[in-house]
């Protein structure tokens, strides 16, 4: 049979982070293409405990089909601790266990977003959701990035230009690709002029309790007065991305469409590691595992941010994240870096160019990613030597 690709699916091209993972699937290849958390911060031998327990005393408590929201006591947990930790007020809120942080974007785009109605994203921005709405039919705009988070009198150019824009798309902590934290003023002013232009926020955070230097900053959901804000959350960088667990919090009056979307998706979330993330929160340290999580990307992230300094050439820049996984780095500007990516390959030295994060992916980025929390601290140093010695040969022969 010819099988006839829908529409909203035959332009959607598969994800060049995930075709990465293939080649960083030889062993003597040095990656820093994925996204992965670092299997030291796993807490293997509590979940070991955990599930042998439920195992045991109550298994099918666990193995049995469950509420679409999510298993209660969890999402009780949950509220608690966003009320605590981020102010955020769920007499006006609600909040539903997902499959992984991807899911607070198709659930979202499902219930808000019609084929051929706009999205503002950050440029360059998470290519796993600019994904998702691109199967959905959805016009992707770009605004771009500075070192402090969007360009807002972009974003107010792009509102005005884009009067039926239904969403806006932001990482506001340790974005990935790039690295970059936005900051108060402009999570304000980006909040302001959602108000300003009434369209809904989608703020992603899986990074957010990664920070490991500097200060918080409050989310924007935390600003949130007129319920326009969705926040989406993530138990992969924090427990173990296997899980497929996230959150999403959301105006109440989106709850009835968006139990009806997440229904007709995969009809509920898996119960026995929602049992697992609860048991774990409430009964263990979790604070205690975060601060360890945090030194292994702290310790990380400085071995790679001075390999970086001590090798690359001076032409080529790149940001110092407070948290989070990644660093973005740049070529000199007007160079493309799709062909230094596979030059370094060849080398034995896996990164992602930055085109394959962007709006529109036929655009030229001269920025390539980097990730630190997979490689080990040997393959770190190694790595970037390698891809050092190659700046200073690319930027030379350019």
């Amino acid at each position: 049979m010819q099988y006839t690709i829908s529409h909203r699916m035959s332009d959607v091209h598969g994800s060049a982070i995930r075709e990465l993972f293939k080649l960083g699937a030889d062993p003597s290849m040095i990656s820093f293409g994925g996204g992965n958390p670092s299997a030291e911060t796993f807490p293997v031998p509590e979940i070991a405990e955990i599930m042998a327990d439920v195992m045991k005393n109550a298994p099918v408590s666990v193995l049995q089909y469950g509420l679409s929201e999510g298993y209660t006591p969890l999402r009780d947990t949950m509220k608690k601790y966003l009320a605590r930790t981020q102010g955020f007020d769920f007499e006006k809120n609600e909040l539903f266990i997902v499959s992984g942080g991807q899911q607070c974007a198709d659930l979202t785009t499902k219930v808000l977003v019609n084929e051929g109605d706009v999205i503002l994203t950050e440029d360059p921005a998470f290519v796993g959701c600019l994904n998702t709405f691109r199967s959905y039919g959805a016009k992707l705009v770009g605004v771009p990035m500075q070192q402090d988070g969007m360009d807002i009198d972009a974003l107010e150019a792009a509102l005005k230009a884009n009067p039926n824009a239904k969403l806006l798309y932001t990482i506001p902590s340790f974005q990935n690709p790039s690295g970059i934290t936005t900051t108060l003023e402009k999570r304000k002013k980006i909040y302001e002029l959602a108000c300003k232009y009434d369209i809904a926020i989608l703020e992603d955070n899986p990074y957010g309790e990664l920070r490991f230097s500097g200060e918080d900053v409050p989310t924007i959901k935390s600003m949130d007065t007129e319920g326009r804000v969705l926040y989406a959350g993530s138990f992969s960088k924090v427990m173990a991305p296997a899980f497929r667990l996230g959150f999403l919090v959301f105006d109440k009056s989106l709850t009835m469409p968006l139990t009806i979307a997440k229904q007709t998706t995969d009809v509920h979330s898996n119960v026995l590691f929602q049992y697992v993330c609860n048991e774990y929160m409430t009964k263990y340290d979790f604070a205690s595992h975060l601060e360890k999580s945090r030194g292994v990307y702290r310790e990380k992230c400085r071995l790679m941010l001075d390999t970086m300094r001590r090798t690359f050439h001076p032409s080529v820049t790149f940001p110092q994240p407070e948290g989070g996984l990644f660093v973005m780095a740049f070529l000199p500007e007007g160079m493309d870096a799709q062909p230094f990516v596979r030059e370094a390959i060849k080398r034995g030295v896996l990164c992602v160019p930055g085109s394959a994060f962007l709006a529109d992916e036929k655009q030229i980025s001269n920025a390539f990613r980097l990730n630190y929390s997979t490689p080990t601290d040997e393959q770190i140093v190694k790595g970037i030597e390698i891809l050092g010695r190659l700046t200073h040969e690319w930027v030379k022969e350019r």
